[in-house]
């Protein structure tokens, strides 16, 4: 409980992944900090539901080993990460093809190959830890069945250097493309339309939660090098484990939940249950429609709406602990997979945990049009599975449709901050990265912590944003 005269040098409100992070970054340049949330729990919507053993995520975005915030993060260390095979599943024509090549280190490109069958022998389980994964190894292109996602042999020679230039493409090179939204921008650069539609929109789409590829196509652009340059992955035990290792490893009665911030100013912020705490700087870590209710003028994003189906059986499908995607787009779900496969921690003995994730707005009867949906992705009759959870979030991931500051302001003015994922990509990344950036300007401003301050296009001399 915050006493009344409870006074803090830096008040962060929310306590959410980015909000966490960044009160390491200021605790450990000796700032005393407070971090305020008004929910009974830390994490935001990066939340886990636990039902008879299982752990379900209610949004299950997907994080990459090649996310370098997740290294650069104080209180990541114990974070495990259980990758997917490597690649994806592709369902088209009733059949299954795989796309990707094995990790492989050393390499400063990468290429993404063929296509094969799914091979019918089940595959080990992963590692339990992969922190640092380099990128995709070139293998000998296979000849795919007619008909196949990717395309013609040629089609797949073009695809595979195209992917090997946008993972060893510098950032910076990237961000100074053309914008455009990603689906004009696929149908622009010359590649086949049946790799554009049977590949790199399922793929995209997946990544980006976007079904309709409105985003900017730099976002696309980045989220494809992510892609084609580590391995796509969950953090063991569910979403609730980044923002718990956060909370856990700040000092004791850093974080306070359950208190609701009601206004905010650059000197304290007035709470409904304890009244006005003093501070000499607030850092506002919320989504961007709390932000925006604490501070009117600031931009609220559309959203998109995410929709996750969580299932169990005790005879599951057997995909080799990959991503399944279907290329054919003939149902509600955009991607799924046995989620046990990939992290054990999330099911009991014994039974299986298959998770699925519809994008936009669910059909009429969202677990009926899922099951039937999945008989056919999967090959296998759905009657027999239990539903455990149906986890419908409207605004679940910012929307990124050009023109699109992938480095918005996080300084709005001397003692007034604000971070998360709608101040720079909607990913993981994004949300620890403009922490990043915050607990630096914070620092800045404070005198403090000079060396945590890194060049960056958004770290330039402080200046007041226009709302």
């Amino acid at each position: 409980m915050l006493e009344p005269a409870y006074q803090a040098d830096v008040v962060v409100v929310g306590a959410g992944i980015a909000g966490l992070s960044a009160a390491h970054r200021l605790t450990s340049a000796g700032v005393t900090t407070a971090v305020l949330e008004a929910a009974p729990y830390v994490g935001g919507r990066m939340s886990t539901e636990k039902v008879d053993g299982f752990r379900l995520d209610r949004i299950g975005q997907l994080l990459s080993t090649s996310y370098p915030e997740l290294d650069l993060s104080p209180g990541l260390d114990a974070l495990v990460l259980r990758p997917f095979a490597p690649g994806v599943l592709l369902h088209s024509g009733g059949r299954h093809h795989r796309a990707g090549a094995p990790a492989g280190g050393g390499s400063a490109r990468s290429a993404l190959h063929a296509v094969r069958a799914l091979a019918s022998a089940p595959r080990p389980p992963a590692p339990p830890r992969l922190r640092a994964v380099g990128p995709f190894r070139p293998v000998s292109a296979v000849r795919p069945r007619t008909g196949a996602p990717l395309g013609t042999a040629v089609d797949q020679a073009r695809l595979g250097p195209a992917l090997a230039r946008i993972a060893g493409t510098p950032v910076q090179r990237l961000l100074a493309r053309p914008e455009m939204p990603a689906g004009q921008a696929l149908a622009a650069r010359g590649l086949p339309a049946r790799t554009v539609d049977g590949f790199l929109r399922p793929l995209l789409a997946a990544l980006l939660c976007d079904p309709d590829l409105t985003t900017s196509s730099r976002c696309a652009d980045l989220a494809l090098r992510t892609f084609a340059s580590g391995r796509l992955c969950l953090p063991e035990g569910g979403a609730e484990v980044l923002p718990e290792l956060l909370a856990r490893t700040l000092p004791p009665g850093t974080v306070h939940t359950g208190v609701r911030v009601t206004s905010v100013s650059t000197t304290a912020v007035t709470t409904a249950e304890h009244g006005v705490v003093p501070c000499r700087a607030v850092l506002l870590a919320t989504d961007a429609r709390a932000a925006a209710e604490l501070l009117p003028g600031l931009r609220v994003p559309d959203f998109h709406p995410v929709t996750v189906v969580h299932h169990t059986t005790d005879e599951p499908p057997e995909t080799g602990g990959h991503l399944l995607l279907d290329a054919d787009r003939g149902g509600p779900v955009a991607h799924t997979s046995v989620v046990s496969r990939v992290d054990p921690a999330r099911a009991p003995a014994g039974r299986a945990l298959v998770s699925s994730t519809v994008l936009g707005t669910p059909p009429a009867g969202v677990d009926t049009a899922v099951r039937i949906h999945l008989s056919r992705l999967y090959g296998t009759s759905t009657a027999r599975w239990e539903t455990l959870a149906v986890h419908h979030t409207a605004e679940a991931v910012p929307a990124m449709r050009p023109p699109h500051d992938l480095r918005r302001q996080v300084r709005l003015l001397a003692g007034l901050y604000v971070c998360g994922d709608h101040r720079d990509t909607s990913t993981v990344q994004g949300a620890l990265h403009s922490a990043h950036r915050a607990a630096a300007a914070v620092l800045a401003d404070l005198g403090a912590g000079r060396s945590l301050h890194r060049a960056d296009p958004a770290s330039t001399p402080p200046r007041a944003e226009a709302a």
